[in-house]
């Protein structure tokens, strides 16, 4: 695939196995991130490795104008090589009652995982569109099809994310534009560290007993799905590891 891939939330979890998994197969990229150095670092150990072209972007997703202002930044030839857009960007803060939440909390799950969501998509669609087509894949969470105690807020915003999934595969159907939600279970990546604020024990007995999934094995389902014929679009796709049967629903050895 001789094409750009546009990626946000790059520097860790599934948005970098995504890069690193993407890039193996020959497509150019363009990552996006808060952190810089990390950012910097990944596109020179992908560029090293595989040869392909890697613009990298640093920026913060909740930021619209800063969104907005980058992504018009972009080379054209960049942009008119975009085909496939990787809304991973998202995160979880806090695990608990919702009469107990913490307001900044609730702000950074939402303007995250749905506003900055739909920041990137409103620049990026236009370029999907005037290239004839392509391929959004948002990467949602079993969280967006259960509700489960302690989740509340995050819940709500991946149920948007679901949403919204639907809602541009509508929209977006006469362009040739395909639409993919991923929704993956229990995944072992930063996301327990930053739900719990930093406390890697707690965030590590998340995992005690299972085998839980791995970032790698996201990369693979978001490659698979980008790689299907033309006429082919896989609208929704729940990812499980083998010992979860629900959101709350675990065997543990």
């Amino acid at each position: 695939m001789n094409k750009y891939v546009f990626i946000t939330g790059a520097t860790a979890g599934f948005g970098e196995a995504c890069a690193r998994l993407f890039a193996e197969n020959g497509c150019n990229l363009v990552i996006t991130g808060r952190r810089k150095d990390r950012l910097n670092k990944l596109a020179i150990e992908i560029n090293s490795a595989h040869g392909v072209a890697v613009h990298t972007l640093n920026f913060d997703v909740r930021n619209e104008e800063e969104v907005a202002k980058v992504i018009s930044g972009v080379p054209q030839e960049i942009k008119d090589g975009i085909a496939i857009l990787i809304n991973n960007a998202g995160l979880a803060v806090g695990n608990g009652p919702i009469d107990n939440g913490v307001i900044d909390d609730w702000n950074r799950m939402i303007d995250t995982n749905v506003k900055g969501l739909l920041y990137v998509s409103n620049a990026i669609i236009p370029l999907l569109k005037s290239n004839n087509g392509g391929h959004i894949i948002n990467i949602s969470s079993i969280a967006g099809k259960e509700v489960y105690p302690g989740g509340n807020v995050y819940c709500a915003s991946k149920h948007a994310v679901d949403a919204l999934s639907k809602a541009m595969r509508i929209d977006l159907v006469s362009y040739g534009i395909k639409v993919t939600n991923i929704a993956p279970g229990a995944a072992e990546t930063e996301f327990s560290v930053v739900r719990f604020k930093g406390d890697q024990s707690v965030a590590d007995s998340v995992y005690d007993g299972f085998d839980p999934l791995q970032a790698i094995d996201i990369a693979e389902t978001a490659y698979f799905a980008a790689t299907r014929p033309a006429h082919v679009n896989l609208n929704d796709i729940v990812i499980m590891p083998t010992a979860q049967a629900s959101s709350q629903v675990l065997f543990k050895n």
